[in-house]
């Protein structure tokens, strides 16, 4: 069974890959065995986790790129499948780091074409990119990273509930269309996870009396990316601590009482 959740000799590309949660997924796939290709508009960043990568024994590549540009997304792909040949999994974890919080009479629309365009455009440049030569191999897998924003409202937060709910969209149709030629499409849906100190000050109102780490997303990846989640697609795995069962997260109202 444990065979099943190798990833040796795989190819991800990873976007967004350079810091915070990315960068703790990457980490998993690459023990797991994948060969990773990282992709950001930065690359300081996604230079630091391909030596990681390299480190670990895997080969790696840093590709810098606007992914919310076409054009960008396509010549990245490109250059993937020239340095390895083949792409086995795509994971969309591009996003906008801190979406502002904006009444709608006061928000421009730049606010909202950068917001839809970084989180939700640059996932389907990126899918409708690969799709095809997942579609021709008969194999793949698209993982794409959303919000438990992306399936409630948040005040004033127009550009991250509404492109992160379009993810989940764009997994379900992704899905649909692809499942004929064996590729699979799914959603990983993190709840509130601090990643610089001084974030999430409360967490005995979670259910599990702590908040997670970024390195609890990496056993999820791994299993999306591998031959374990084969018949697995259209689906969100929701890695949260029941805080959104418990009606917690991700609005940030607490309970009367704490839930322990």
């Amino acid at each position: 069974m444990l065979d099943k959740l190798s990833l040796d000799g795989k190819v991800t590309i990873v976007t967004g890959g350079g810091t915070g949660l990315g960068r703790a997924m990457v980490r998993a796939l690459a023990r797991a065995g994948s060969n990773i290709a990282l992709s950001a508009r930065r690359r300081e960043p996604i230079e630091e986790v391909a030596a990681e990568v390299k480190s670990l024994g895997r080969d790696a590549v840093a590709i810098t790129a606007d992914l919310t540009k076409s054009d960008q997304a396509n010549a990245m792909v490109k250059k993937v499948l020239s340095h390895f040949g083949k792409v086995d999994v795509l994971m969309n974890n591009a996003a906008q780091l801190g979406a502002p919080r904006t009444p709608i009479w006061d928000m421009s629309d730049e606010e909202w074409r950068v917001g839809m365009d970084t989180t939700l455009t640059s996932a389907f440049y990126c899918s409708r990119a690969i799709a095809k030569h997942m579609a021709d191999r008969r194999r793949g897998k698209i993982i794409n990273v959303a919000s438990g924003y992306g399936m409630r409202g948040g005040k004033d937060m127009y550009t991250y509930t509404c492109a992160k709910g379009g993810v989940i969209q764009l997994t379900r149709t992704l899905a649909l269309s692809l499942a004929p030629y064996g590729v699979t499409a799914n959603t990983i849906v993190p709840g509130f996870i601090p990643t610089r100190e001084g974030q999430g000050t409360n967490p005995e109102y979670m259910p599990t009396g702590k908040f997670p780490k970024p390195e609890d997303l990496g056993p999820v990846a791994v299993f999306l990316a591998s031959e374990a989640s084969d018949y697995m697609t259209g689906e969100m795995i929701s890695v949260d601590g029941a805080a959104m069962a418990a009606g917690f997260s991700p609005t940030g109202y607490a309970p009367v009482v704490a839930l322990r």
